[in-house]
């Protein structure tokens, strides 16, 4: 693609064409990645389950087997070679380029983020297509952005254009599109985000309706309104549920992910077809099990919107939508957590349908004189569970408000989505279904920005461990020399036994001092902080946990003790030492993207990255990497350690524990020397 730089440089002295117009033009772009994703998918969909089945009548319904099978072995390869980034729903990836990377996505994910989704979607996959739209969006507009030499804040800008594109054109939604990109991808809302961001939204939507109608992806069967004041109480019970809903379904799915990753029988790249196999023996299995019917393609399949417009109206039992409940949550899982390629968008709002008609129906059924008009619940459960998953609560209102356009069901949508929204938060403890995945990598995103670096730094690398300590029997006279000799504003108490007794500081002393107490009869003791009242940290705690410690109690310092033995004292964290962590954690950062650089830029045939986890009777265990670096293979690095969440850099003092998760680069022919060197367990 070739560019005239000139040309370019003149526009830059007017900013805002230039910024409005490369918007548009992610726009345009983003409307026809949409529409070419949608005809792909229709494509594989045709040959998987219209031509297929025609041509192998005699197979029976061996094509729901076939397909996804066959299918998987397609996604597989794509993602695993190709473009690693394409793998699951994609959004945490484009939210890592916007905090980490200056808002860079490889061009190529554009193509097999299409290619991938639309072959998994096709083949039965249960995955959305907003998901991979808002990726290949995210994709096109960084495209243009490196293209055009522009800076890493238009850069981000023009992602956060191409991801709102991608929801808008998608849904034909362009205000939830808008919400979205604000809310989840860049995380801040500003005039020069919001204006351009518009742009590039309204240019997708109209893309869109220009070849898919302007009616809304969904069709609303009815008007919904308030019959009674009492439905308030029955929609907070709802957002309850949505709640616990969407938090089992963002635990169902990465416990699914960590299964396939620790399965290391069946390469990565096969596992996507193993997916395939497992939803399509579940669509064999249900209907035997539980007499519901499919003609050519299972309700579990795909997007599912045909189900959500029947659970609207109000045209499923009980016992169907609990059915379809279970197994969109297992199937969407299965399909994304093998390496499938999808949104979570659609499954969702799936899911959201089928709870809030069980609830509906049960609600009715208890109290059949106040219950709300046929659907409402099932609406609103949409939003609710996908805001529970997401906590996107403005995106999850808005693109109901859009689908439905009736301002009546607004309120007991508002309260049932921020009650699901809250409860989800706790259940996962601040994390979504996007930043979840980024967290286990080590990355920790608050509103777009990488802010806690410091979890990958660990308390054992920057404690003080040369302590001066007062006893607890030391009166205030020798205890002021300590001070006055140390210059530290507060130390240990120890007792007779050298244990952890407290901790005493100046302000302490001064306080006594400044009420009369004598310095020569007053004991530590008698000013100190004892250890039941003191918060501790441990060794193999981050800084950024023993940070918060320090913060919501005011605290300078923290004792560093022994997991096994508090009273055991092994260091000492004060703020000084926060500074050094800080200075250390950027500096694994770097070394972090250097190192995955330096890797992607190889591109030697005959390597590979190798992940072992340390069992309980692994060679290394309880070892340097200084002292085990003599048995490793020549040619092998190890690149990353992650321990409890952390992400650590190995260094020659790095102590290996049971359950570190090792990543190492290494040539393919010493994989197995690099297993016996770290693990007795072989690679199969």
């Amino acid at each position: 693609m070739f560019i005239n730089t000139q040309k370019i440089d003149k526009w830059k002295s007017s900013s805002d064409i230039l910024f409005i117009g490369t918007a548009i033009l992610v726009g345009l772009g983003t409307g026809v990645g949409a529409i070419f994703l949608h005809y792909l998918m229709f494509a594989v969909s045709w040959v998987g389950y219209d031509w297929l089945p025609s041509v192998t009548t005699q197979w029976g319904k061996a094509y729901i087997l076939i397909v996804p099978v066959v299918g998987g072995l397609l996604v597989g390869p794509l993602i695993y070679f190709f473009a690693r980034e394409a793998k699951g729903h994609g959004v945490p990836e484009v939210m890592e380029a916007i905090a980490l990377k200056g808002g860079r996505i490889r061009p190529i994910v554009a193509l097999i983020k299409s290619v991938a989704s639309a072959i998994t979607i096709g083949i039965g996959g249960s995955a959305g297509r907003e998901g991979p739209m808002v990726q290949i969006g995210s994709a096109l507009g960084s495209t243009l952005g490196q293209k055009l030499n522009l800076s890493e804040d238009r850069i981000r800008n023009l992602v956060a254009c191409g991801a709102a594109g991608g929801i808008a054109a998608t849904f034909n939604a362009p205000i939830a599109g808008v919400l979205f990109s604000l809310e989840i991808i860049a995380g801040e809302f500003n005039v020069k985000y919001f204006s351009s961001v518009v742009v590039s939204a309204v240019t997708a939507s109209v893309i869109g309706r220009a070849f898919f109608g302007a009616e809304p992806a969904l069709h609303i069967p009815i008007a919904y309104g308030i019959n009674s004041l009492w439905e308030f109480a029955f929609y907070v019970l709802l957002g309850l549920g949505s709640g616990i809903v969407g938090a089992a379904f963002v635990r169902m799915l990465y416990w699914t992910e960590d299964l396939f990753e620790k399965w290391k029988a069946v390469p990565e790249w096969v596992q996507p077809a193993v997916g395939g196999l497992s939803f399509g023996l579940i669509a064999l299995a249900y209907p035997v099990l539980t007499g519901i019917k499919w003609d050519v393609t299972p309700q579990i399949f795909g997007v599912g919107y045909n189900i959500i417009e029947r659970a609207l109206a109000s045209q499923l039992a009980l016992g169907v939508v609990l059915v379809f409940l279970i197994l969109k949550m297992i199937v969407t899982s299965l399909t994304l957590g093998s390496g499938g390629s999808g949104g979570i968008f659609a499954p969702g709002l799936f899911m959201g349908a089928m709870f809030g008609t069980a609830f509906e129906i049960v609600i009715n059924h208890l109290f059949p004189g106040i219950a709300a008009p046929p659907g409402a619940y099932a609406l609103v459960g949409m939003a609710a569970v996908f805001s529970a998953t997401a906590h996107a609560p403005l995106t999850a209102v808005l693109i109901l408000f859009e689908l439905t356009g009736d301002y009546k069901i607004m309120l007991p949508l508002m309260l049932t989505v921020v009650i699901a929204t809250l409860l989800a938060k706790t259940l996962l403890n601040g994390e979504s279904i996007y930043t979840l995945k980024l967290t286990r990598r080590g990355i920790r995103l608050h509103q777009g920005k990488d802010v806690d670096v410091l979890q990958g730094v660990l308390v054992s690398e920057v404690m003080t461990k040369e302590l001066h300590t007062a006893t607890k029997n030391m009166n205030l006279k020798e205890l002021a020399r300590i001070f006055n000799k140390t210059r530290h504003h507060g130390i240990a108490i120890l007792d007779k036994r050298g244990n952890l007794w407290g901790m005493v500081t100046i302000s302490d002393l001064e306080q006594a001092i400044n009420t009369g107490k004598s310095l020569s009869k007053t004991t530590v003791a008698e000013i100190g902080t004892s250890r039941e009242k003191l918060a501790t940290t441990y060794p193999d705690q981050s800084i950024g946990d023993a940070l918060n410690k320090m913060s919501r109690r005011g605290y300078g310092r923290l004792p560093v003790v022994a997991r096994d033995n508090p009273e055991h004292l092994l260091g000492l964290i004060q703020r000084r030492d926060v500074i050094e962590a800080y200075q250390i954690a950027l500096t694994k950062r770097a070394a972090i993207q250097h190192r995955t650089q330096r890797m992607k830029m190889r591109n030697i045939d005959g390597t590979e990255f190798v992940e072992i986890i340390l069992e309980e009777n692994s060679p290394a265990t309880g070892k340097t990497i200084g002292e085990i670096a003599g048995t490793l293979p020549l040619e092998s690095i190890l690149i990353s350690i992650r321990r409890d969440g952390n992400v650590l850099i190995p260094h020659g003092e790095t102590t290996l524990r049971i359950g570190d998760r090792l990543t190492a680069f290494t040539r393919s022919e010493d994989v197995e020397k690099l297993y016996q060197s770290l693990s007795y367990a072989k690679k199969e």
